[in-house]
């Protein structure tokens, strides 16, 4: 069985975990969280919505890293670690968000539901983002072609080739890989500027309190 030179682990082996670490993150960062958001907003539980709100902005440095990879970006890496850091703060972080889920009856089945998925995501996340930072060699372009880094791309390649499909087929336009990359680095500079002005101008105000952000 070959071996890759950058990984302890047989290449398929490795393979087989980025892909299971893709189904784990698809299932807890995008499948429950929508489900949560939906049911949060028909039973109008506004602590809830504005939590899942906020998981949501945060969450889209993960679109915005698979942009990037669709194109090779090394960047993309280096974001997808920082990406699952910010998710599991950003799900602890907020005082009041967290006095008003724990003022909730326990045994309701939606605070029940976000308090396991917010154990379940924080574990998942944490090792994501150990597991996404072997990776982090990557960031290097000239190891791209390597057997680690081809093992994080193929994920993202497959799908821009789904979207590229779609795309095709609904608007008749082409979805490149430089297109991808446009856009994610349209987003990641939106992303930065809505950061800095949280962390400069509302953080000093208003500190860990979310209130109606």
């Amino acid at each position: 069985m070959a071996t890759s030179r950058t990984a302890s682990v047989p290449d398929p082996l490795y393979r087989s975990l980025v892909w299971l670490d893709l189904r784990v993150a698809v299932l807890f960062s995008v499948g429950v969280p929508l489900v949560l958001l939906v049911w949060a907003s028909l039973r109008r539980e506004q602590a809830l919505v504005r939590l899942m709100g906020l998981y949501w902005k945060v969450a889209s440095l993960l679109l915005i890293s698979v942009l990037l990879l669709s194109d090779r970006r090394p960047l993309g890496f280096l974001l997808a670690v920082l990406a699952q850091l910010l998710v599991v703060a950003t799900l602890w972080f907020w005082v009041d968000l967290n006095e008003e889920l724990a003022d909730l009856p326990p045994w309701r089945p939606l605070p029940l539901t976000v308090r396991i998925w917010r154990w379940a995501l924080t574990i998942a996340g944490l090792i994501g983002a150990a597991f996404s930072a072997t990776a982090l060699v990557c960031l290097d372009a000239a190891r791209l072609t390597s057997p680690r880094c081809a093992a994080w791309l193929q994920p993202p390649l497959e799908l821009h080739a789904v979207i590229e499909t779609v795309f095709g087929f609904l608007f008749g336009g082409r979805w490149t890989p430089p297109v991808a990359a446009f856009i994610g680095y349209v987003g990641l500079l939106a992303y930065g500027v809505g950061l800095l002005q949280w962390l400069l101008v509302r953080l000093p105000k208003q500190g860990r309190v979310a209130g109606e952000f």
